[in-house]
């Protein structure tokens, strides 16, 4: 709501390529749309002169809305933003957002903690390979490891973790395009996902979590373990191992259900 409060008041809106650009529509005819959005590899505008961008249209006594995608402090270079916009005297309020290393993999119905599985989670960016963290984290079972920007370098991730003692079964699962009606599930085991993850030509964006919980009967009832009143949703039917799925046909642009659950929800 706050968020949405902001756009109402804006001059400008810069806005980035993964950002919820579906509320650009509702922006009045007068507010001018800055686009400094990067694609991997390819970044037409560097972060200076977004740096600039803002800075120079708030100088000009314009209201000036920063638009991203997730959290803006979690790998979204928000902070160099405030950093740049305060060094100029420019006030800044900074509007949280629920990052895509939460939000989709629980859009996929997969829980990045879960008890008696495990009690922690570890996001890193892919981008920079795994560090000695990640790579104890995924050979000891001790956190879920969710990599963000990652698709590029999962064969080299993967023949890291392997060669540093980690179990070959370890569960991974691959979301892409997270809450949207594009929204994909790829899941393999450790030694086997780059390959799966080629034969079905995965593509960035997308979230790897690795670890037990991306198993996917990890929230599938057995007889010796029915669903309670309280358990959550059951995960789509279609989710098996090593399945690659599509989201639930009813899942539309404006839907607030989880693909697959009528009982979850999820708020972007």
């Amino acid at each position: 709501m706050r968020g949405r409060r902001a756009l109402a008041e804006a001059d400008v809106v810069v806005t980035d390529r993964l950002g919820p650009t579906a509320v650009l529509d509702e922006l009045a005819s007068d507010v001018e749309v800055v686009d400094v959005g990067k694609t991997p590899g390819h970044h037409p505008v560097p972060q200076h002169e977004i740096n600039r961008i803002l800075v120079e249209h708030a100088q000009r006594g314009r209201t000036v809305v920063r638009l991203k995608g997730g959290d803006p402090f979690v790998y979204g270079r928000g902070g160099e933003e405030v950093l740049a916009c305060r060094a100029a005297g420019v006030p800044v309020e900074v509007v949280p957002g629920i990052s895509s290393a939460l939000a989709v993999p629980a859009a996929a119905g997969i829980p990045l903690t879960h008890r008696g599985t495990v009690a922690a989670f570890h996001v890193v960016n892919g981008h920079d390979g795994l560090d000695g963290a990640a790579r104890l984290v995924v050979r000891e079972g001790t956190a879920t490891l969710v990599v963000l920007m990652g698709v590029s370098g999962l064969g080299e991730m993967v023949a890291d973790l392997l060669a540093d003692g980690a179990d070959p079964a370890t569960p991974v699962a691959i979301v892409e395009n997270g809450a949207t009606p594009r929204q994909r599930v790829t899941r393999a085991r450790l030694d086997g996902v780059v390959e799966r993850a080629q034969d079905l030509g995965v593509r960035a964006p997308a979230v790897i979590v690795v670890g037990h919980v991306a198993a996917a009967d990890l929230l599938l009832a057995t007889p010796d373990a029915p669903l309670t009143p309280d358990a959550l949703a059951t995960p789509d039917a279609s989710t098996a191992p090593d399945a690659s799925i599509a989201p639930d046909a009813s899942t539309t642009p404006d839907a607030r259900t989880t693909p697959g659950t009528d009982r979850d929800t999820m708020v972007p």
